[in-house]
């Protein structure tokens, strides 16, 4: 930090100015820090504010004239500031960590007076800007070490798939396995953050996994993503989709059959989906349009570790670990008798629901980011730009088909818009010349025609309004979390006994 430069062809009110900025900053860099001091070219101190002899006897002196006049390495561990007088390169934010503390700094060289700037270093000045970096800086932490962890996990997962292939490189190429890790399923929410913490747990687990939630939410992207990061990652992954296959084909879908099982059938036999997943992971998307006939088999299959293949009187044992998805409401289809009571428990061990799009709106921005370059790579079309109206006209749509909808709509306006930037006028027309005539716009950009209505909203009594918001809340995060207490008090970062207290409970 220089003096104010001397330039004779400013006018003298200018250069006054100039002068002025420069004590200015200095008071102000003073002011609002948490301690600041100098040290002269030699590296001793010799000067500090009031602010940093608070952290003069964490560092063991009494006093202010006992710490001025020391070398700077000598009284304040792990410092750079040496490092500043020798190249007059400053240091703007560091981490620094002695006997006194954690503090986020700041180091500036100061230089002599010269007219281009460029003066020798004539001394630093230290300035701490936080003393409780955990504390001020917790969410950008916290947020840091969340996208660390799933880079961390994709990682694993790269090196894991290129181990598999060097094993399996002359074996006529790569057996099933999962496309997906946790870094896959985009989103810092808390209702996403939840989920992945639940879908975690499950992949240390060898149990079944009941994936629950809405069509497009993500449970096959969470299915191989547990699949990853559990001890069965070697192993195949093996997928069914119930729905896809005709009721007839499906026990031999399952559990393959034996040589001459029916007409048509290779004269070889097939191994089944169940004996393909051995050493790995089964997963059987849309378990809840399973035939009532084929259920039973199934319930078998998964208690004893063996099936028989259709026309054959052998059992063949397995060992696969099942991860089940459904978007229908399987109690309901218990109670119609249309979903064995007994297979459902079976399933039901590590449940996890699934949280829709608009119970997690804050992700929309980067679910956008991802899904348009994914668009963009598929189209060789540049993914489109969307302005901060036409996000916040997406996160007010109701999503009944989540991500798998977003994604669609994100399709049609790569390939309709003539504009790479899209704000709101022009996503609300691509989306109606799409066929899309529900098209549901946030209060922020709908015009205020009650604008007396909302303001006597708001000169109410503050307890009132305040326990209206709690109620809102509460009642959102318990459909996220399918009515799990102790997931909904994770959410709202509160203790259960603080939940059951706000909604009212004994």
């Amino acid at each position: 930090m220089s003096a104010a430069p001397t330039d004779p062809t400013l006018p003298q009110d200018a250069q006054g100015i100039l002068a002025l900025a420069a004590r200015s900053m200095f008071q102000l860099f003073s002011s609002i820090s948490q301690g600041m001091f100098l040290i002269d070219r030699s590296g001793r101190i010799v000067w500090v504010n009031e602010g940093y002899r608070r952290f003069l006897p964490a560092l063991g002196f009494d006093g202010v004239d006992q710490f001025v006049g020391h070398m700077v390495e000598e009284v304040i561990p792990n410092t750079q500031m040496r490092r500043v007088l020798e190249t007059g390169e400053p240091v703007l934010v560091d981490l620094l960590t002695n006997k006194a503390g954690t503090f986020v700094v700041s180091r500036l060289p100061l230089r002599e007076e010269h007219d281009d700037g460029t003066g020798p270093v004539i001394g630093a000045i230290g300035i701490v800007l936080f003393d409780h970096p955990q504390t001020t800086l917790q969410p950008l932490v916290a947020k840091f070490a969340l996208l660390q962890r799933d880079l961390d996990e994709a990682r694993r997962e790269l090196a894991s798939q290129a181990s598999r292939a060097a094993r399996n490189g002359l074996e006529g190429g790569l057996p099933r396995q999962a496309k997906y890790s946790f870094a896959s399923f985009i989103g810092s929410s808390p209702a996403a953050v939840e989920v992945k913490r639940h879908a975690r747990r499950a992949a240390q687990s060898t149990s079944p996994v009941l994936l629950l939630g809405e069509t497009g939410t993500g449970k096959e992207l969470l299915a191989h993503a547990i699949h990853g990061a559990s001890a069965r990652a070697a192993g195949p992954f093996v997928s069914v989709n119930i729905a896809a296959v005709p009721d007839t084909l499906l026990e031999a879908e399952f559990f393959g059959f034996a040589p001459g099982a029916f007409t048509g059938a290779d004269r070889r036999g097939r191994e089944g989906k169940f004996k393909f997943a051995d050493g790995g992971t089964l997963f059987l998307d849309e378990i809840g349009d399973m035939p009532l006939s084929l259920q039973a088999k199934l319930l078998r299959a998964l208690q004893e570790g063996e099936i028989e293949p259709l026309g054959s009187n052998k059992l063949v044992a397995f060992d696969a670990r099942v991860i089940a998805a459904t978007s229908r409401d399987l109690p309901a289809l218990v109670a119609q008798g249309r979903f064995r009571e007994d297979l459902y428990y079976r399933l039901n061990v590590l449940p996890i629901r699934v949280p829709p799009l608009r119970a997690r709106r804050g992700d929309i921005p980067a679910l956008v980011e991802a899904l348009g370059d994914e668009v963009a790579q598929r189209t060789g079309d540049a993914p489109p730009e969307l302005l901060p109206d036409a996000l916040a006209l997406l996160a007010g749509q109701h999503w009944r088909g989540n991500i798998r909808e977003l994604r669609n709509v994100l399709e049609q306006v790569t390939m309709r818009s003539d504009s790479q930037r899209i704000d709101a006028m022009q996503l609300e027309r691509i989306l109606r010349e799409a066929g899309l005539d529900q098209i549901e716009r946030p209060a922020t950009l709908q015009p205020s025609h009650d604008a007396d209505a909302q303001a006597a909203l708001l000169l109410r009594p503050l307890s009132q309004q305040v326990a209206e918001l709690e109620r809102k809340a509460i009642a959102a995060a318990l459909a996220s979390t399918g009515g799990n207490k102790l997931a909904t008090a994770r959410l709202l970062g509160i203790s259960r006994a603080t939940l059951y207290e706000r909604m009212g409970n004994p």
